[in-house]
């Protein structure tokens, strides 16, 4: 059977709005993508490490009561599991602040074998964090010589652009291994320099096939080398946009699952195919924007495989 992996970073999110804390979930770009896709009932794993600590047990069991497999996941006891402070603004967009203490020895863990076709998510610092890359470039390099559908959110914050010369190569090398580049406006801007979809298609085309940009309320582009197209977006007013971009995957990837896309079918798609697959993205996006949770409710989960049957 076809399965789903996601491999990431794990933080516990304490948000606060007007310096006041308002909730503490489970966080990390990719957790909280597949927990989104595990309430989808979704055969879904994580890949990560956090602590034997009691945050670490309380993620833990939270990923199992989702539907979530961490038998990937590397429990240490030498460190804490990660904390992020996430303050939103007026707008209700996150600035962080992390403290983290890791062991010594990283993701030490046996990674799955990745078959023809199962999907891999990875992105954010944690894809060219320096202390796990010769473990994460392994995993990826397999996954892609087996086969597997790759997509990388490259989510790149401002605070990393004084590294921005050392990081690139990282992120172009990973772009080298992605089956579907999924990056904002601010990423492509912040990393090369460019200010349109098209812009970013130009740089980017020399390295990957499949290009989803997201340009908030402007709307979702897509170029690949067979097809080009812009999708709407919906008007909300956010409550917190802290896991927009992680639940836009976290959809692209349910609507690639229950349509059976591989990843040579990924460059041909055509409008049709594509739209469902943003439309998917858009609806996981919004949903979460609503409220403070950082992944799709088991409401929204529980009407949208109502309305697939």
């Amino acid at each position: 059977m076809r399965k789903i992996y996601g491999i990431g970073e794990t933080v516990l999110d304490i948000i606060f709005k007007n310096n006041q804390p308002q909730a503490a979930k489970a966080g990390g770009s990719v957790l909280n993508s597949v927990v989104s896709m595990g309430r989808m009932n979704l055969p879904v794993s994580f890949i990560s490490e956090y602590g034997q600590d009691d945050v670490g047990t309380l993620i833990d069991d939270f990923l199992k009561s989702n539907g979530v497999d961490s038998s990937c996941v590397h429990r240490f006891s030498d460190g804490s599991t990660a904390l992020a402070l996430a303050f939103l603004n007026e707008k209700n967009d996150a600035n962080y602040s992390f403290y983290k203490n890791f062991p010594a020895k990283r993701l030490d863990i046996t990674f799955p074998v990745i078959n023809k076709d199962d999907i891999v998510q990875c992105g954010s610092f944690y894809a060219i964090w320096p202390e796990i890359r010769k473990k994460f470039k392994t995993f990826i390099s397999s996954a892609k010589e087996n086969g597997a559908l790759i997509l990388y959110d490259p989510n790149f914050r401002p605070t990393h652009l004084s590294d921005l010369d050392t990081l690139r190569p990282l992120i172009i090398e990973n772009m080298k291994m992605t089956s579907l580049l999924r990056g904002s406006d601010e990423d492509f801007k912040n990393i090369f320099g460019a200010n349109t979809p098209d812009e970013a298609w130009n740089v980017v085309k020399q390295y990957c096939k499949c290009l989803v940009y997201t340009a908030n309320v402007e709307g979702v582009y897509v170029r690949t080398t067979s097809f080009s197209g812009k999708f709407p977006v919906h008007k909300i007013t956010p409550v917190s946009t802290i896991g927009a971009g992680d639940n836009f995957n976290a959809g692209m990837i349910t609507a690639i699952y229950k349509n059976n896309y591989g990843r040579e079918q990924l460059e041909k798609l055509g409008e049709k195919e594509w739209s469902k697959i943003i439309t998917s993205g858009v609806d996981f996006a919004t949903h979460v924007c609503l409220s403070y949770e950082n992944y799709i409710s088991e409401e929204f989960a529980k009407e949208l495989k109502a309305s697939k049957k």
